[in-house]
């Protein structure tokens, strides 16, 4: 391997600095092991039916909502319910608490927003508090309420870090109707004594499972404690822990449980990993599988150190890729550009640590390579969930040594 010509333009351009012991590697999780198998990387893909898996009882023109919110829907490109949609909606609309298990990308975010934008076109004294784990999960979430609300003139507050906290506060003091948010720029909210949460009597949690497993519990549990007694509460999680559970008793109020939740992993991903000498390897095979522009043609690249992220994405620059980094040492706004740019297919390559692998609608992503193994195995399957998404077939790779 020492001969390839990948290794020299790769030294030449980074000084000093080889992957198998170099500056690349270094970060606060370098030491890590995952606490996976690889043989649970690999799994064979399966055509899946969800009509014969899960019988769909509903059409999004049966529900008793605004004429003009089923427009929206239909402009959307929605005609018929996925599973958590189909079952969740009614019960919403009923006004009931609800708790939605579910695997990441079936759909959660519009089987909580069509019914709650339909109960504030009912009463526009109506607020709503949506809770989320990540900047991008917010701003995901905010343009589909922006075109299922599309003309009808319901307003909205975007609360996350990164971004001016002032506009924050004037959209809030606005009277917006929703208020999307992180629990940190929400917790701040509250103290500034900005967000007064008594007003609110619809709360969504989502990512549940990922808000406790990155700390945010006892900023839930604040916020919590602000909202008023009599509400309506919602809350979407892939998992449920001891400590989720948790939260459910305390949080909810005779809810009604959908699970839809069929399979840990998609069966229409197929599952398989690469095996790898050492980290010059890895950057070797994945720019040889790169090259083959025709099958990798939109890739999600996954590694664990914010630093390590960053040298990949450069590196695959230098060497003639379509590449742009996600991480949390980047400005919300160099976050965003990259996944539009991404998003639109500008880029032909995404790498990211875990900040992206929740929740992220991003359609048609031929691959996920981790190229860094994940800590645990639920973080190995919404890393994956990225791929696969609404029914199409995808691929996951996984680096072993």
């Amino acid at each position: 391997m020492r001969h390839h010509p990948f290794n020299r333009n790769f030294r030449k351009h980074i000084p000093g600095n080889r992957f198998s012991g170099g500056r690349f590697s270094r970060g606060k999780g370098r030491n890590i092991k995952s606490s996976v198998h690889a043989s649970q990387y690999v799994n064979k893909s399966q055509i899946l039916d969800n009509k014969k898996a899960v019988e769909i009882t509903h059409k999004f023109v049966d529900f008793a909502i605004d004429p003009r919110l089923k427009q929206n829907i239909l402009n959307h490109g929605y005609t018929i319910p996925t599973p958590i949609q189909d079952q969740a909606i009614q019960p919403i609309l009923d006004g009931r608490d609800v708790v939605g298990i579910a695997n990441t990308g079936t759909g959660k975010t519009a089987a909580f927003l069509i019914p709650l934008i339909n109960k504030i076109l009912l009463n526009r004294n109506e607020k709503v508090l949506i809770i989320i784990p990540t900047r991008e999960l917010a701003v995901q979430i905010k343009a589909d309420l922006d075109a299922f609300s599309k003309s009808l003139q319901i307003s909205s507050a975007l609360c996350i870090g990164g971004s001016n906290i002032m506009m924050q506060i004037r959209q809030i003091q606005g009277n917006a109707h929703f208020t999307i948010g992180t629990p940190g720029r929400l917790k701040d909210l509250i103290n500034r004594r900005v967000l007064n949460l008594s007003n609110y009597k619809n709360i969504v949690l989502d990512e549940v499972d990922r808000m406790v497993d990155i700390g945010f519990i006892k900023d839930i549990k604040f916020i919590i404690s602000h909202l008023p007694r009599v509400r309506q509460s919602l809350f979407f999680s892939a998992t449920v822990s001891q400590e989720i559970n948790g939260i459910i008793q305390t949080f909810l109020t005779n809810p009604i449980t959908i699970s839809v939740k069929v399979y840990e992993t998609a069966k229409n991903i197929d599952q398989d990993i690469v095996r790898v000498t050492d980290n010059n390897d890895k950057v070797f095979k994945l720019q040889s599988m790169l090259k083959n522009r025709g099958e990798f043609k939109k890739v999600l690249v996954f590694g664990r150190t914010k630093h390590g992220v960053e040298k990949l994405s450069k590196l695959l620059l230098l060497n003639g890729f379509s590449a742009a980094s996600i991480h949390g040492n980047k400005s919300q706004n160099q976050r965003l550009r990259a996944l539009n740019d991404f998003k639109q297919n500008l880029l032909q390559v995404l790498v990211a640590t875990d900040v992206a692998a929740r929740g992220l609608d991003i359609e048609n992503v031929s691959h996920v390579i981790n190229f860094d193994e994940p800590t645990s195995y639920n973080d190995y399957i919404h890393r994956i969930g990225r791929t696969g998404r609404a029914d199409k077939m995808g691929k996951a790779l996984t680096f072993v040594s």
